[in-house]
């Protein structure tokens, strides 16, 4: 079985939704550029933790141009430093277009390094002994954060050259405040070259995300950027990516971005996720129209905004195990509890923690979907999660329609404090609301109730009118014929109404009982709040009495109608003088039972420390 992502599913409707905008025009000022297929759409969302989703024309290429000015940034300061980085280009945004003229009339400094002045300084600062090594360093550094060998496109590269004649002028004014200290040509034919390098929509997701990633490639592990200049870049993004968009683009949508003429734009949010977005129709500021309409509706459907954060700090997945790591309290025959180890290998439960958001509820969806195929119950665990968004709720939403829809169950546990799920779970569910919205208040409850289906359709004991026999007793089953009617002979037969408390905390034990029929529960306080154990047919409840003969030190009441055999601590004592091989017998099932309790509590409790 293979189950689509819901986010997979939510690009794919974004891009359906945005796909119909027709405004804006082709870039035609650099006359390659006016060739481009206006209709290109591409959208791609890569996590910092390396997820990948992608929708529409991704893989078309088209050249970098502006999106490049960040990147060769970040070089030019692991080139020099900050201090000597400032002195060549300031970090004040303009308000200007992107190939404005605006220096400092102080200095002579250009604004920051997004306008084209401030980037054609900003390549003066990349090191190389030849303008061919400068340019390869630029490259490879570019293939780092894309995760794949890139390339320049020589037809757009000439195309650029022969139009770029206010570049050059900006060259040489540059020349003549000493920010550029020798020949102006070589630099702005660098400059050229970087903006005509070839990418397609998924690089920028991967250049984003290695952004978010503090400077790390997340599909490859590589290193692009030494981390401790990501947040110089970020802010550079954030202040003056957009140009004179640039401040509305953060009050709206809160993305440290880049945008570029030929059509992409790409965007940051750190931590977390990176955004590439391919669309050559420009809005009159040089933006794509599509790609400011995605970023806004990934803004504000997935709660990105940079400054509407909630604390992450630890992974949302605190811990993860299989029905077959960790049963429920139910104790159940020796036979049905062997036959439930491997049948609860298809309920798994995630323990999740933190703030539920888009971004970290992703790698939930994600762990979840590429297991389903082996699962038939996904328990979701929240009593550890602080807050749910909007966000996080449409994809829990989804994700339960989606696993339903495949013959798998989602529960939710410990949820009652996340009011927002419940009305979110409701709305979207209409009718379906109570058949697959599944709750219960533990774990405990929720994995009993897995169990119990599991088990009604494997086993015939486990019908609700079985009674279990004598010799199907788990404490009697090593008994010979002759040594099992010998104990018969002392079973008294009880029975007991539902919620009848057989056994009271305090009471002096002087008998154990053989639950034949029905299911009784142990619970430590009187209002039956902490339930310890639930017994199935088979097994034996007060038992302990049996090894210490101590007052009783819980309750034990009847959840249904209960039939049971009744042995008496005196009557089990005489064996040991008139048949010592039956008592022993017994007590050796008995020590094996605890034993098996206590390897059940030793492995409960490694996988908790």
């Amino acid at each position: 079985m293979k189950t689509t992502s819901p986010i997979q599913d939510y690009l794919e409707q974004l891009h359906a939704r945005c796909a119909p905008e027709k405004s804006g025009a082709v870039a035609t000022y650099i006359p390659e550029l006016a060739k481009a297929d206006p209709d290109w759409f591409g959208i791609c969302l890569v996590t910092a933790g390396g997820s990948v989703y992608e929708v529409g024309d991704t893989r078309q290429e088209f050249t970098i141009q502006s999106i490049s000015k960040p990147f060769v940034y970040g070089l030019a300061l692991e080139d020099n430093g900050r201090e000597a980085t400032l002195e060549r280009v300031g970090v004040e945004p303009t308000g200007d277009a992107f190939n404005s003229i605006s220096l400092d009339p102080g200095t002579g400094r250009p604004r920051n390094p997004m306008i084209n002045a401030g980037a054609i300084a900003t390549a003066g600062l990349i090191e190389g002994k030849t303008p061919a090594s400068r340019f390869r360093r630029i490259l490879e550094t570019f293939s780092a954060y894309a995760g794949r060998e890139l390339g320049l496109d020589e037809t757009v590269y000439r195309s650029e050259s022969d139009t770029g004649h206010r570049n050059r002028a900006i060259g040489h004014m540059l020349r003549n405040f000493d920010k550029l200290t020798s020949d102006p040509a070589p630099t702005t034919d660098l400059y050229f070259k970087q903006c005509s390098i070839a990418v397609h929509c998924r690089d920028l997701g991967v250049m984003a995300a290695t952004l978010a990633n503090r400077g790390v490639n997340p599909l490859t592990g590589r290193q692009a950027l030494r981390g401790e200049y990501v947040e110089s870049v970020l802010s550079i993004m954030g202040t003056c990516g957009m140009y004179d968009y640039a401040g509305e683009w953060l009050y709206n949508i809160g993305i440290p971005a880049k945008s570029g003429v030929a059509g992409g734009v790409l965007a940051v949010l750190p931590g977390q996720i990176g955004i590439g977005v391919f669309s050559p129709r420009l809005d009159a500021h040089g933006n794509s129209v599509r790609g400011i309409r995605v970023c806004e509706e990934l803004s504000r459907n997935l709660d990105l905004h940079l400054f509407n954060r909630a604390a992450t700090g630890k992974a949302t997945i605190r811990l993860q195990f299989s029905g077959a790591d960790f049963n429920s309290c139910h104790v159940r025959a020796a036979a049905e509890g062997q036959d439930l180890r491997e049948l609860a290998k298809v309920i798994q439960v995630y323990q999740l923690q933190g703030h539920l958001t888009f971004v970290t509820t992703e790698p939930v969806l994600r762990d979840v979907l590429a297991s389903a195929a082996a699962l038939r119950y996904v328990i979701l665990d929240l009593k550890r999660v602080f807050s749910l968004n909007e966000s996080a709720g449409h994809l829990l939403v989804a994700l339960v329609e989606k696993l339903q829809a495949a013959g798998r169950t989602v529960i939710f546990t410990h949820s009652e404090h996340l009011s927002l799920l419940r009305r979110m779970m409701k709305k979207k569910l209409n009718g379906e609301f109570s058949r697959l919205f599944r709750t219960f208040l533990d774990n405990d409850l929720a994995l009993e109730w897995c169990e119990q289906r599991l088990l009604e359709h494997t086993r015939h004991d486990h019908a609700a009118n079985y009674k279990a026999k004598p010799a199907e007793y788990d404490l009697l089953q090593s008994l010979t014929a002759g040594e099992l009617k010998t104990v018969q002979a002392l079973l008294k037969p009880r029975s007991f109404k539902r919620g009848h408390k057989i056994i009271r905390a305090g009471d002096a034990a002087r008998e154990m009982f053989f639950l034949a029929r029905g299911t009784v529960s142990v619970y430590l306080d009187a209002e039956q709040t902490h339930r310890l154990a639930t017994f199935s047919p088979g097994t034996a409840f007060g038992e302990m009495a049996f090894l210490d003969g101590a007052p009783r030190s819980a309750n034990i009441v009847a959840d249904t109608d209960v039939e049971c055999d009744e042995l008496r601590l005196a009557d089990f004592n005489s064996l040991g003088e008139t048949q010592p091989a039956i008592k022993i017998k017994i007590l050796e099932k008995l020590c094996l039972n605890l034993t098996g309790k206590l390897r059940k509590a030793n492995r409960e409790l490694s996988l908790f420390k």
